[in-house]
């Protein structure tokens, strides 16, 4: 019976970053290693017996993205299922199960999300190739991480301490504790923390939630039975999914059923939900310290610094948090990390724009970082990936200054098409019709500078757009 990997990446989960909602979720970043952690989740996979091209589900601004990132490390047919709205993990696990029961009836998902961390990948196929055994007799099995320590950031699962062939009976599922009843569930020896990972039947699944959740699952059957496929993407229809609660799978499913087992997994798991728990899966170099992107640093100890677009000259510090990106600088203790999203708060109720709006922009043909602006003009910086294509606009209330940096353009203009080529620009007025395209292998880079009365995203009316996005 052959296995379909289901990774969920819809939602931006844990806060990492200092400030933006709109920041980019941490699934699609490179905090680990070199891979996105997107990408670090299908690898892991990679020789898993009998598993099939995976499903991810994921928020329909991200597609594109996703489809690039799973292109970079050879995941060639993945299904991508894209949420119009976020309904939590119970929709989007019915959504992958029904999509996948319109191509086997005996399908059986393994479902992860796309922004763990887990070392110990033997580990974690032993205890799948167990989970497999159990959800083929009908099991719905969860995998409940044994824990190091006496956390209260994550909830629990409290098993039998007799086990079926490596797989426990669930007796209960618990809400995160506090640290006098953490301790007390680290001593007892069999409770495990909730990892959010599971494996069982499409159908099995699908009868469950029939059962205890039947408004999720006629919700969702409408919006799979309507979804359209467009780009090689499956979008799901969003007058049904917005009907559907949004609601945990554990809340739908997992707490009501009698019929759930745990596989506990040994595997250096951790699901990174703040900047102390990414420094402590991470490689540190001999004074205990892990550095990210244009860092120098001199006798700092037991420090993380992560720089996304500058150099950062840390001396003597020790026991820090650095977090510098475009948009803002974050500094904290490694015992405070944790306090981001009460900050976060805080700067809501102050009324802050940082909180809505950052300078990098993720689009489907690349994307743009907002270098500078001030009064009527705005400088940007745009990066076309290799065979993208803007849409063909016009603007009503500003004009735009191309300057061609690095590879070679592809510009309309007006009634004019024709090549820039590095060091090469063009001018386009004030209700010029205008595109950019990249037609090569290569990418291509232009700095763009905006002069108007009004320079918000808004002011775009769409002749052409190759993906899909409203035509005014």
């Amino acid at each position: 019976m052959q296995i379909t990997p289901v990774i969920l990446s819809g939602g931006s989960g844990t806060r990492l970053w200092p400030l933006s909602r709109k920041e980019l979720p941490k699934q699609y970043l490179p905090l680990a290693s070199d891979n996105t952690m997107l990408q670090e989740t299908l690898l892991r996979l990679k020789e898993l017996k009998n598993s099939t091209d995976p499903i991810i589900v994921c928020n329909a601004d991200h597609r594109f993205l996703v489809a690039e990132q799973c292109m970079q490390i050879g995941v060639k047919n993945p299904i991508i299922l894209l949420e119009p709205v976020a309904r939590n993990t119970a929709p989007a696990i019915a959504a992958a199960a029904l999509q996948l029961l319109k191509l086997s009836k005996d399908a059986i998902l393994l479902v992860l999300s796309a922004d763990h961390v887990i070392k110990g990948v033997e580990a974690l196929h032993q205890a799948i190739k167990i989970a497999s055994s159990q959800a083929q007799e009908g099991k719905l099995a969860t995998f409940g991480i044994v824990p190091t320590e006496a956390n209260i950031e994550y909830g629990y699962i409290k098993s039998s301490k007799y086990n079926s062939n490596g797989a426990h009976k669930v007796e209960d599922f618990v809400e995160k504790p506090d640290l006098k009843t953490a301790k007390f569930y680290l001593d007892q020896g069999n409770y495990l923390w909730n990892s959010g990972m599971f494996m069982f039947q499409a159908s099995v699944f699908i009868q469950e939630l029939k059962r205890h959740s039947p408004e999720i699952t006629k919700s969702v059957y409408k919006a799979v039975s309507k979804s359209i496929k467009d780009l090689g993407f499956i979008s799901l229809e969003k007058q049904a999914f917005e009907l559907s609660p949004s609601i945990s799978i554990d809340y739908a499913i997992m707490e009501k059923s009698d019929n759930v087992v745990v596989i506990p997994l040994d595997a250096g798991w951790s699901d990174v939900g703040s900047w102390s728990a990414l420094y402590d899966v991470s490689v540190k170099d001999g004074s205990s310290n892990v550095f990210k992107g244009d860092v120098i640093g001199k006798d700092n100890t037991n420090t993380y610094i992560y720089s996304s677009h500058h150099m950062i000259a840390a001396v003597g510090v020790d026991n820090l948090i650095v977090i510098d990106t475009p948009d803002v600088t974050f500094i904290t203790s490694q015992d405070k990390a944790h306090e981001v999203k009460s900050f976060v708060e805080f700067l809501e109720k102050e009324g802050r724009n940082e909180v809505y709006s950052n300078r990098k922009v993720y689009r489907p043909w690349g994307w743009y970082d907002s270098i500078e602006s001030g009064e009527h003009f705005q400088v940007k910086r745009l990066h076309v990936k290799p065979r993208a294509k803007l849409s063909l606009q016009m603007h009503q209330k500003r004009a735009e200054h191309w300057v061609v940096v690095t590879g070679m353009a592809t510009v309309t203009n007006g009634k004019k098409t024709f090549i820039l080529n590095k060091g090469e620009s063009t001018y386009i007025p004030v209700g010029v019709t205008h595109s950019l395209e990249n037609t090569t292998n290569e990418p291509l880079e232009i700095i763009e500078v905006q002069s108007g009365t009004y320079l918000g995203e808004d002011d775009i009316i769409r002749f052409e757009d190759i993906y899909g996005r409203i035509i005014n």
